[in-house]
């Protein structure tokens, strides 16, 4: 668990620093930042535990999420000018991140005793709806109803870890093969630039 621990506190400080930026090419004040910053990093969580009545919510019983988000605002308003140049460490940690809070909140589902589908959801919202409170507050379309597959890549690797579950696969090695493929599946897809089917407007237009 220690090894979750750091990914866990790695894929917090991605997010964090993700919804800082937004927040800073909005022009927020600081109060502003940190806000955006904290509702990106724990918001899904955050979620997930009042939607199943958990207590107490991810950051209420962990202060260290808290310092997590401080650092990670500190960090960007320090090095904003260079963090661009580590796009792609970033998109590293906040695809791990997301693949651990995609089961870890799966796991927290199951563990309230929370039928399989519905812990799988909760485990999608874990992992992706910090990032589309963060798109509403910060009026941007959420990305993951535009166009890349990211919650899609969430279900596929949680739906991996229930079947493996099923059959008894020894827990550590389902949760490094699940998360596996959430990794997997997210740099395929933005390597190769694929998106899920669009509706075209005129579907809806040609009945006007």
């Amino acid at each position: 668990m220690n090894v979750l621990f750091v990914i866990d506190v790695l894929g917090t400080f991605a997010f964090a620093i993700s919804g800082a930026l937004v927040a800073l090419e909005k022009k927020f004040d600081m109060f502003g930042v940190l806000i955006i910053a904290f509702v990106t990093a724990v918001g899904g969580g955050m979620l997930r535990d009042i939607l199943i009545d958990a207590h107490p919510i991810n950051w209420i019983g962990n202060l260290n999420y808290v310092y997590i988000i401080f650092a990670a605002v500190v960090f960007t308003f320090l090095f904003k000018s260079k963090i661009a140049h580590l796009s792609k460490t970033m998109f590293l940690f906040d695809t791990i991140g997301i693949s651990v809070f995609t089961l870890l909140g799966l796991k927290k589902g199951l563990a309230f005793n929370l039928h399989p589908i519905i812990a799988l959801i909760m485990g999608m919202i874990s992992a992706v709806f910090g990032g589309v409170l963060r798109d509403v507050l910060t009026n941007n379309i959420p990305l993951i109803f535009e166009k890349e597959i990211y919650a899609s890549a969430c279900l596929a690797g949680g739906i991996i870890y229930l079947i493996l579950s099923y059959l008894n696969v020894e827990e550590n090695v389902n949760f490094v093969i699940s998360a596996s493929v959430i990794v997997a599946i997210r740099v395929v897809v933005v390597k190769f630039k694929l998106e899920l089917p669009k509706i075209e407007n005129d579907l809806f237009t040609k009945h006007k």
